[in-house]
């Protein structure tokens, strides 16, 4: 079976993807800057409105390089240990989508394996800092060694079709060690042949509708909003849903 990863930022987008067919988020705040780490109070709201859905809580300080400072590793350990422990139902699990890199393009294995530390015994995602690193098969042992379960890519290419050669080698080279999630530029129109060569069994992609905006007068109003926004669309979902269940 493919798993289906959706990334989304919006509150009412959790719920969308859980009854559209996802089988987890990964839950991120700010996309339109690449993704930080959503506040407490997003990732509450989120978790209490699921009943059976993986959530996949993105751990980014901020926005830029992924060269971490100790002071913004013990930032991103504080929030892991406050989002660990929030209520949840049952049937929900929480994991961490984390990353961190050395100024000369390798994992930061220090860094990394706080991270890891403060996840437990959580689900854990190496996010797309992977594709940032100078040698992606040393990376991926490195990751490996550390305990680190999937890592998030598109095989050091702009989008995974552009990559899916180097996604079909990693994916050879992990093994049964790893697990090889795919994204960038996953749609339903590529996500078969995207299955078909590169032997992924993982697809993280976004499922974005621009909706107007509520509160858009124009004027000076659109310094602060352009008049739509971004949401998760359901029929996007169940596209994506229907496409890889017929393959």
């Amino acid at each position: 079976m493919t798993i289906l990863e959706v990334c989304l930022d919006d509150l009412a987008g959790a719920l969308t993807a859980e009854r559209s067919g996802a089988h987890r988020i990964e839950l991120c705040a700010a996309l339109d800057e690449g993704g930080i780490t959503p506040s407490v109070g997003t990732v509450t709201t989120v978790l209490a409105s699921l009943t059976s859905m993986t959530v996949m809580v993105l751990i980014r300080q901020r926005g830029g390089d992924f060269v971490y400072s100790p002071a913004e590793v013990d930032a991103m350990v504080a929030d892991i240990t406050a989002i660990r422990s929030l209520p949840r139902a049952d049937g929900v699990i929480v994991g961490f989508v984390i990353g961190a890199l050395t100024a000369d393009g390798t994992i930061d294995e220090a860094a990394t394996t706080a991270l890891l530390a403060a996840c437990e015994e959580h689900p854990v995602t190496f996010h797309k800092a992977f594709d940032l690193t100078v040698d992606q098969p040393k990376a991926l042992e490195t990751l490996i060694d550390l305990g680190v379960a999937r890592v998030l890519t598109s095989g050091g290419a702009a989008t995974v079709l552009d990559g899916q050669a180097e996604l079909a080698a990693l994916v050879t080279q992990a093994g049964e060690r790893m697990t090889i999630l795919a994204g960038g530029g996953v749609r339903s129109h590529n996500a078969r042949e995207i299955l078909a060569t590169t032997g992924v069994t993982e697809l993280h992609f976004r499922a974005p509708a621009t909706v107007p905006s509520h509160g858009f007068q124009g004027g000076a109003s659109a310094l602060y909003d352009s008049g739509t926004r971004t949401v998760t669309s359901a029929a996007l979902v169940r596209e994506m849903r229907a496409v890889v269940d017929a393959s």
